[in-house]
């Protein structure tokens, strides 16, 4: 039978253990509304496939998450907001993309390291790009968009989401190869975009598939898309690597949060947000805008960010890129 000062010392490092125990191993994360951050309007795709995701995670994180946009600045909001006011606490997160991988290095003060200046949490998936004019307008297929540019030296605008962005970079990429001249008209979504082109306010969209119910009325007219394989929902548009150029652009994204979070509240969040993106629901939101998963888990989610950093260094070098 143990000794009174045995058990007492027992007592004492079973009160230590528990008090040395991280918050959610004692059900108290979350304890209230996780907050999540998209910085972009609501409306696109990004924005459904989130706020989807966050409610079917709420089912399982016992709490509300709540989806807060903040578009602006490339949709590099969320981001500076992780990394200036934002506690690691796991209340704070934000969608996490190439544009923020991107700006250190096209930048001339970096506002962040991304390789060690976020949690990573989970990838979730990517964009299906295209390129659409139009309906009724000169270009009906993407040798008239090189015919026209080429014709016309300046005159051809294309509409995207914002500066420095994949798809923008990605189509200064194609003009060049193509030696064309072509006018960037940055919105601040690419929803806002396609309307545009519909519109007349520009004569084509390079963006995510926001354009598609525009393609599907009639109002615009798909002339490429920049998956791997053609798209089973637009059969006609050929891919980048049907036209000739190498090239697939998918730009995946997925969740982040600021730099040292506990690693038992970012496997609770990963788990949780991996049972929604697999949900059902979610699978259906991701098929209305033709996303493809680009599932990461956190160790995974890590490595791709720190490969993509040196590739977005190298390209930024290559192409001279500057936006200040």
């Amino acid at each position: 039978m143990p000794s009174a000062g045995t058990s007492r010392r027992a007592v004492l490092a079973l009160a230590g253990g528990a008090l040395a125990a991280p918050a959610f191993a004692q059900g108290r994360f979350p304890d209230r509304p996780i907050r999540l951050i998209v910085p972009w309007p609501p409306g696109g795709s990004a924005d459904a496939q989130l706020r989807s995701l966050a409610e079917l995670s709420a089912k399982t994180l016992g709490q509300p998450v709540l989806v807060e946009n903040r578009p602006g600045a490339s949709g590099t909001l969320g981001a500076q907001f992780l990394t200036t006011q934002a506690k690691p606490d796991g209340y704070t997160l934000a969608q996490m993309h190439m544009s923020i991988v991107r700006r250190p290095y096209i930048v001339r003060t970096p506002p962040w390291d991304v390789t060690s200046d976020f949690t990573h949490i989970i990838g979730l998936c990517g964009w299906m790009f295209g390129i659409a004019v139009k309906a009724d307008g000169p270009i009906r297929s993407w040798a008239d968009f090189v015919a026209y540019a080429r014709a016309n030296p300046g005159r051809l605008t294309y509409a995207t989401s914002g500066i420095a962005t994949t798809n923008h970079l990605a189509v200064e990429e194609l003009a060049a190869r193509e030696k064309v001249e072509l006018v960037h008209v940055p919105y601040r979504a690419a929803n806002e975009s396609a309307v545009a082109v519909a519109s007349g306010e520009v004569m084509c969209v390079a963006d995510a598939s926001s354009w598609a119910p525009l393609v599907e009325g009639g109002q615009l007219r798909l002339i490429c898309v920049w998956t791997a394989e053609r798209s089973p929902r637009f059969p006609g548009a050929p891919t980048l690597r049907e036209l000739g150029y190498d090239m697939v652009v998918t730009s995946p994204y997925g969740i982040s949060g600021p730099k040292g979070m506990d690693p038992g509240v970012t496997r609770l969040l990963h788990d949780a947000f991996k049972a929604a993106l697999m949900d059902p629901a979610n699978v259906a939101v991701r098929g209305q805008f033709d996303m493809p998963l680009e599932y990461y888990p956190t160790a995974e989610y890590q490595q791709f960010i720190a490969r993509r950093a040196e590739y977005e260094q190298a390209m930024a070098k290559k192409l001279n890129l500057r936006i200040d």
